[in-house]
C-alpha cells in the first residue's frame, strides 16, 4: 500500500468513526414530528425493551395513556417486576408528562411514581421516537449522558396496540428506528401472557 493510499484510508476511517459517534448523540435523535397526544392515548403493550441500569419492569408491560380536558398527558402502567432476586409481582406505576418545547411535542419530560414504596420514582425524558398511532410506538429515555453526548444509561420500549405482535412490514420500520437511536440488537422480547391485567 502506498503512503497516499494509507493516508486516504486513515482519513476515511476517522471520518466514518466520527460520523458514527455523531449519529449517536442523544440530542440529535429524531422524534415523531407533530406528535398528537390524543391519537396516542389508549392502551399499548410492550413487545420489546432495552433496560436501563437498576430495577425495571420485567414482562407483561402495558401502559394506558390519557389526555384530560386541559391537554395534560398521564399514564397508568403495569408490569411484572422481580424484587430481592426471587419475588415476582405485578407492579403499578403512574406518570405525568410535560412538553417543555411546544415545537417538539414528541420530546416530553415524565414524572413517574411507583404505587408501592419499593418501586422507584423520579423523572426521565420520554421521547416518542416514532408511532403510527394505530399499530406501533417506540419510546426512548436517556437517564445519563456521557461527555460526548451519547447515552450512558437509557432505556427504550417498542409498543403495540396488539399484545400478540407486529406485522413484518412494521417490524422493518421498528428495526430501522432502533438503528437510528443506536440500540440495534440491544432489545429483548417482552412476554405478554396476561399475568398483569
Amino acid at each position: 500500500m502506498s503512503y497516499s493510499s494509507f493516508v486516504l484510508l486513515t482519513v476515511l476511517i476517522s471520518y466514518f468513526e466520527e460520523s458514527l459517534s455523531t449519529s449517536c448523540v442523544v440530542d440529535q435523535f429524531n422524534v415523531k414530528k407533530g406528535f398528537d397526544q390524543k391519537r396516542y392515548a389508549g392502551k399499548w403493550y410492550a413487545l420489546a425493551k432495552k433496560d436501563p441500569e437498576g430495577l425495571f419492569l420485567q414482562d407483561n408491560i402495558s401502559a394506558e395513556y390519557f389526555v384530560d380536558d386541559e391537554g395534560t398527558l398521564t399514564a397508568s402502567s403495569k408490569g411484572r417486576v422481580k424484587l430481592f432476586g426471587f419475588w415476582v409481582i405485578c407492579a403499578d406505576m403512574t406518570a405525568q408528562y410535560n412538553v417543555p418545547n411546544p415545537q417538539e411535542p414528541g420530546k416530553m419530560e415524565m414524572i413517574y411514581q411507583g404505587l408501592a414504596s419499593y418501586l422507584s420514582s423520579g423523572d426521565d425524558h420520554h421521547w416518542v421516537i416514532d408511532t403510527d398511532y394505530d399499530n406501533y410506538a417506540i419510546t426512548y429515555a436517556c437517564r445519563r449522558q456521557k461527555a460526548d453526548g451519547t447515552c450512558d444509561d437509557g432505556y427504550a420500549l417498542v409498543f403495540s396496540r396488539n399484545p400478540h405482535g407486529l406485522p413484518p412490514n412494521i417490524q422493518r420500520i421498528v428495526r430501522r428506528k432502533q438503528e437510528e437511536i443506536c440500540l440495534s440488537g440491544q432489545f429483548e422480547p417482552v412476554l405478554q401472557s396476561g399475568a398483569c391485567p
